[in-house]
């Protein structure tokens, strides 16, 4: 497996882009099974999830075309509604596919999924909501197995705030004869990101970005051009990294409006953040004092603090000025990179779902294991302000959510190289 090796003490200067969203694309790219006609997408990112779904919608029988940060998608002759454990098991959003495929296609058989082992994300929520909606769903040797002849249009209230059910549900429901309502539903970008897509092909979708989602179902969707938005989380952990090597950095492509509640932990922890905004650019500028602030976090869902940067910010703290309070509340198994930063040096205190972090004067270089994608970007962190080499085992992790992070951060003035297994 490929490692990276990062020779920590280097400021991070100067500009990088930010590439599209990997959790907008996954489920947009699930889209092109509502329709006969092609997708197009642009600002794709190039990184393993993405390649695992194109995969899994090619054994579908999509066709699929790529040019540089373009992907064309051609469900016109979709005639194999199955994904496979084999693909499934490496990533959990393989089971965006189920939604789609109900509605358009009839029935559907989708493994039970994978991916990080941060705990529990069960899909009861999706089968629930496709069975409210008339689907006959069975779960039987590992897989998800629906039926529908046409889906309905029902109320539907989700026990718990899910990311993935709220997009699965609402992708079937614009296929399904009458009014969906979610209620809720998830906030985060991601999910107004697919609603504009997916009105874009037709569907009639209202109330994207807020806890009540309605769906007018419609017989048909057609194909459109579309634009993935920007990865903030992506762009969080490079406003981290940055910071925690006192740096100076711009990212360009990307908005702070996408992560109000990570820029103004930073902001408390020390930094100026300016955001730039014209009708032909977005770019983000933070600027780090010589020492961080600890800051304390919550996760929750959207709006507030977002489980997926918790970890960067467990890295930022560990060398902070002060002692900080984490409180994981999405995951119950969302600590694994603690261990590998106390290998660092770092000084971390782990109660059930709370971490009491304090700042120390320096990390030290060691070898560490990625233990899912996250803690992955944490252990970089750490990584880059950490005297000596650090190297960063199973990065397969980073690879399935960060494009290009190597070349991304030498561009900034890391030491950072990639070393081959």
């Amino acid at each position: 497996m490929d490692k990276l090796v990062i020779t920590g003490g280097r400021r991070l200067a100067g500009e990088v882009a930010v590439s599209g969203a990997k959790n907008a694309a996954l489920p947009i790219l699930c889209a092109s099974l509502l329709t006969a006609e092609p997708l197009t997408l642009s600002n794709v990112p190039a990184l393993n999830d993405i390649r695992t779904m194109l995969k899994l919608l090619e054994q579908m029988g999509v066709k699929v075309a790529r040019d540089g940060d373009s992907v064309t998608l051609d469900a016109s002759g979709l005639g194999n509604p199955v994904a496979a454990y084999e693909l499934v098991k490496t990533m959990r959003a393989s089971v965006l596919v189920l939604g789609p495929l109900v509605a358009r296609h009839g029935e559907a058989s989708v493994s039970l999924p994978g991916g990080c082992a941060i705990g529990a994300r069960p899909v009861d929520q999706h089968i629930k909501g496709l069975t409210a909606m008339g689907a006959e769903v069975s779960v039987e040797h590992g897989y998800v197995n629906a039926r529908a002849t046409r889906l309905k249009g029902a109320r539907l209230f989700t026990d718990m705030v899910t990311v993935t059910g709220t997009e699965n549900l609402m992708m079937a429901a614009c296929l399904a004869d009458g009014e969906t309502v979610i209620e809720n539903a998830a906030r985060e970008p991601e999910v107004v990101d697919l609603a504009q897509c997916l009105n874009a092909m037709g569907a009639r979708i209202s109330g994207a970005g807020t806890d009540v989602i309605r769906i007018r179902g419609v017989e048909r969707l057609t194909g459109a051009t579309h634009r993935i938005m920007p990865d903030r989380i992506e762009t969080g952990t490079y406003l981290c990294a940055a910071a925690v090597t006192g740096g100076d950095v711009r990212l360009t492509g990307t908005s702070a409006g996408y992560l109000d509640a990570v820029v103004d932990k930073l902001m408390d922890a020390g930094c100026d953040i300016d955001s730039e905004k014209s009708p032909s650019h977005e770019a983000i500028h933070l600027k780090a004092p010589r020492r961080l602030k600890a800051v304390s976090i919550r996760t929750a869902p959207y709006p507030a603090f977002p489980t997926d940067m918790q970890a960067q910010f467990m890295a930022v703290n560990a060398v902070a000025e002060g002692t900080a309070v984490i409180r994981e509340t999405i995951f119950e198994n969302r600590f694994m990179h603690a261990v590998e930063l106390i290998r660092l040096g770092a000084d971390i205190k782990i109660d059930g779902n709370t971490a009491v972090v304090t700042g120390v004067d320096k990390l030290t270089g060691a070898t560490v294991m990625a233990t899912d994608l996250r803690a992955s970007a944490s252990l970089v962190i750490a990584g880059l302000v950490a005297e000596g080499e650090t190297t960063v085992e199973r990065i397969y992790h980073l690879d399935r959510g960060y494009e290009r992070l190597e070349d991304k951060l030498a561009a900034l003035g890391a030491v950072v190289r990639r070393q081959k297994a």
